[in-house]
């Protein structure tokens, strides 16, 4: 599934070997590498990895705020482990071939820094811990937002497989009284939603209005009625257009798409993205 979109956002870091290398590919490997030092402090009974690194809401509200960052660096080996790194590898590339690097980036950090921060303002009056954690999961949930379309094993479309394994993750942290487990997951799969209809232009966040100074207004002069109903026209036109090639992919993915129909949708996204302004999410 690859992008439509050809700029260098959403082009590999770099090449090796013949194999193209994303930024997701580098977040693993932070992953294997920490998962390595993990393995060995356990080996050599060294505890100062696990007293400094995980994430403590007291420790946090007492100075110690780099466990916030940090927490994710505690992760022993384990199969599930090796099973978030593909999912990480895998769907985190097909995000960030579609949105480019820095937005999928901006995702990766959200989902990374919500629950600890979520955590912080919980252990205020509840203290709450948590340690190890890729976001693979949430990475999954946002793919499957993307192209709900595209199926799985036994031709599981991703929309219900992402119902289903929600559903089931509910349940067993409801069983367990994981209340950390259960905010954690909730939290992120409703963040990795979120941002990708945002993205998607499905949604706007509200505007804080602060007081600040009124710009002068110049007059200019009016356009002719012919001219602004032939614009007004037009973007409807243009508007109607992309919805019904976003409902074709919705329906048939995005490889159903023709070049032509590709180079409109890449065209009115850079649009989009032009109206926001450099920087704007």
């Amino acid at each position: 599934m690859d992008r439509y979109d050809t700029s260098s956002d959403n082009q590999p870091v770099m090449w090796l070997q013949g194999q193209a290398i994303y930024a997701a590919h580098f977040i693993v490997l932070a992953y294997v590498v920490a998962m390595l030092l993990t393995t060995l402090f356990m080996a050599l009974g060294v505890s100062a990895w696990f007293l400094w690194l995980p994430f403590e809401s007291g420790a946090v509200l007492r100075g110690e705020v780099w466990r916030v960052v940090s927490y994710g660096l505690v992760n022993p080996p384990s199969l599930w482990f090796v099973v978030d790194m593909f999912m990480l590898v895998w769907f985190g590339r097909e995000l960030e071939k579609f949105f480019g690097r820095r937005i999928f980036l901006r995702l990766y950090l959200g989902l990374y820094l919500l629950p600890p921060l979520l955590f912080t303002l919980i252990g205020v009056w509840q203290p709450m811990r948590l340690a190890g954690g890729s976001g693979a999961f949430a990475l999954f949930i946002a793919f499957a937002a993307l192209y709900p379309n595209v199926a799985f094993f036994f031709n599981i479309l991703a929309k219900w497989l992402a119902y289903i394994l929600v559903g089931i993750y509910t349940l067993i942290a409801l069983s367990n009284r994981d209340l950390t487990g259960l905010l954690s997951l909730w939290a992120t799969v409703g963040f990795a939603y979120g941002f990708v209809r945002y993205e998607q232009g499905r949604f706007t966040l509200p505007r804080i209005s602060l007081w600040r100074r009124k710009p002068k207004l110049r007059v200019l002069p009016d356009l002719p009625p012919e001219t602004t109903s032939r614009a007004v026209q037009a973007r409807r036109d243009a508007m109607a257009e992309v919805d019904a090639l976003l409902d074709k992919i919705a329906k048939s993915g995005l490889a159903s798409l023709t070049p032509q129909e590709r180079a409109k949708l890449d065209q009115s996204r850079s649009e989009i993205l032009k109206k926001r302004g450099p920087g704007g999410v």
